[in-house]
């Protein structure tokens, strides 16, 4: 049986980025999201504080991608910058 060429040549980076992902997201559910709703005590203070959390994960992801692509396109520039 022929695998589709995308997966027969999938090397490890798919394993380290979704290492990578699991990591930040239980960072982000430890660090952030769990003290957010153990803060109050109704259930509509949790549903607000769980909602707003998306929002700060949203804005860390958004902040991510434009750092990952300012850094992809300039990235000449920064490799001349220190000696590459």
């Amino acid at each position: 049986m022929s695998l589709p060429l995308a997966i027969q040549h999938s090397g490890n980076e798919y394993l380290l980025f979704g290492a990578a992902a699991l990591v930040s997201l239980v960072a982000f559910v430890a660090l952030i999201l769990a003290p957010a709703l153990s803060a109050y005590g109704r259930i509509w203070e949790k549903a607000a504080a769980g909602l707003l959390s998306l929002v700060v994960l949203a804005a860390l992801v958004v902040t991510g991608v434009i750092v990952g692509l300012a850094i992809v396109y300039y990235y000449p520039e920064i490799a001349r910058l220190f000696g590459g």
